[in-house]
């Protein structure tokens, strides 16, 4: 993974990022709070790991900063700081995980797993309403966790709409990506989607007309 560690305290900065580059992660590390603010406008990392009293702006103003930008990762907050509000509002704001100073670092590196064995999880299963998902690995459409019998070119169809999430689809992607070689005009998709769409919950398939068809993103 790749991974940005805030630490202002240098000896435990260097254990950290050494242990976890000998653990086969690609780590960056800073001491203060600004210049971390400023690496995230720069870079995207799949995982933060926060002091929360450093200089400048504190770990949970970062993290506030993050949200306001929409510009979000996974975070592990380390701190001796155990006032249950510090720890509530490090929560609140969507951290994974909490641990408090001193810890060892093979206890870091498990919840640094278990984080990443659930990103793994997420990106096989693509949230695609309140109530619908697909998982891209058994190509299953679920429904309330429910999995729902859809024909080969219907799942095709998600799957494909799934990958691309929040672009438009033209029927020439369509016809390309999802039919193949198989002669196909536009009629027959719009009635397969349509079919497909009839049979959904909820209408989370976008008709861009004259165009195509997409899943937008959440906002």
């Amino acid at each position: 993974m790749k991974i940005l560690v805030l630490e202002d305290d240098i000896l435990l900065n260097e254990a950290i990022t050494q242990y976890l580059g000998t653990v086969g992660h690609v780590v960056t590390s800073v001491r203060d709070g600004d210049v971390c603010l400023q690496i995230l406008e720069k870079e995207s990392f799949d995982l933060l790991i926060f002091d929360i009293n450093v200089p400048n702006i504190d770990g949970l103003s970062i993290l506030e900063e993050l949200h306001v930008k929409k510009k979000m990762a996974p975070v592990i907050y380390i701190s001796t700081l155990i006032d249950i509000e510090d720890i509530s509002r490090a929560f609140d704001l969507g951290c994974f995980d909490y641990l408090k100073k001193p810890f060892h670092l093979k206890e870091l590196n498990i919840r640094i797993n278990k984080i990443s064995n659930q990103m793994q999880t997420q990106r096989k299963h693509k949230r695609l309403s309140c109530s619908y998902s697909f998982n891209l690995e058994n190509m299953t459409l679920y429904f309330n966790n429910e999995p729902q019998v859809l024909s080969k070119r219907q799942s095709q169809i998600i799957e494909f709409l799934a990958y691309n999430r929040g672009i438009v689809c033209s029927y020439e992607m369509f016809m390309e990506h999802v039919w193949d070689d198989v002669e196909v005009d536009i009629a027959t998709i719009r009635a397969e989607i349509n079919r497909l769409k009839n049979n959904l919950e909820e209408d989370f398939i976008v008709n861009i007309r004259g165009v195509g068809y997409m899943i937008k993103r959440p906002e």
